[in-house]
């Protein structure tokens, strides 16, 4: 029966290989740099703490995009108490009247309908973070975890429109253990994850299921566990973990690149 024990990392190896892997990569690339897009979440928190620590603070631009129509005040403010104890400097830039001339713009647009508005948002601040990093020579870094690749809960170019992802290969309950051990604020790590497309969302209310259990669901499923197996563990029903399989089908091309057709 898996636990939430078989999800517990090395937090210090970890940090050790995705330091080592964004400096290696950003060298490699002969970039300058790393552009952090910092939204006030546990990911982008722990992805900018770890790239500072890879790069140091003077190789690193943290950018929060905030939409006003949606994003809390608090995460502003988390964003800017994090960057000063990293020693980063954060560039702000409010996305809103961008997001209203797409609104005024785009051919059926309906700001109700929310996940292709959200979409919009996700690639609107995609197209920013890219500005940043072609002005400055420097490579666009990654936030997502492995939970939301695999159920595709992320934007296809959009917050998935990145140059490197250190943070894909940890499931969501790991990156909180290495938010920790990287002194993460508490109030971040506590905070109740969400996309930020409108005012009140979070990623466990779209999904149906905590972070916990979805965690121990995938972990299971990636090990080879029969789904019925996984209801009776983890005392919940079979519909919950299909349910969390389909997902993971559907969202296969999110996760691949662009198929090509070879004609020799």
């Amino acid at each position: 029966m898996v636990s939430a024990n078989d999800l517990e990392i090395n937090t210090e190896e970890i940090e050790l290989k995705i330091t080592e892997f964004i400096a290696e990569n950003v060298e490699k690339a002969g970039l300058k740099g790393a552009v952090v897009a910092v939204s006030g979440g546990i990911d982008s928190a722990v992805a900018l703490a770890l790239t500072v620590k890879a790069l140091g603070r003077e190789k690193v631009t943290a950018i929060t995009l905030p939409d006003c129509d949606a994003t809390p005040e608090c995460d502003i403010m988390d964003v800017m108490q994090h960057c000063v104890s990293l020693g980063v400097t954060c560039n702000t830039l409010d996305i809103t009247p961008i997001l209203h001339v797409m609104r005024g713009t785009l051919p059926h647009y309906n700001a109700t309908d929310r996940v292709p508005s959200g979409n919009v948002k996700s690639r609107v601040r995609m197209i920013v973070a890219y500005h940043y990093a072609n002005r400055l020579n420097r490579m666009v870094m990654g936030t997502s975890n492995k939970t939301e690749l695999l159920t595709g809960f992320f934007t296809k170019h959009g917050d998935g429109g990145v140059d490197i992802m250190p943070l894909a290969d940890l499931y969501k309950t790991q990156i909180r253990q290495l938010a920790r051990h990287l002194n993460v604020p508490e109030n971040i790590v506590t905070k109740p994850p969400s996309p930020g497309f409108f005012p009140g969302q979070t990623d466990e209310g779209e999904l149906g299921i905590d972070y916990a259990t979805l965690d121990l669901v995938l972990y299971s499923l990636d090990k080879g566990v029969d789904a019925r197996k996984i209801s009776e563990d983890l005392k919940i029903t079979l519909r919950q973990v299909e349910a969390i399989q389909t997902r993971i089908k559907a969202n296969e091309h999110k996760r691949r690149p662009p198929l090509i057709l070879r004609l020799t």
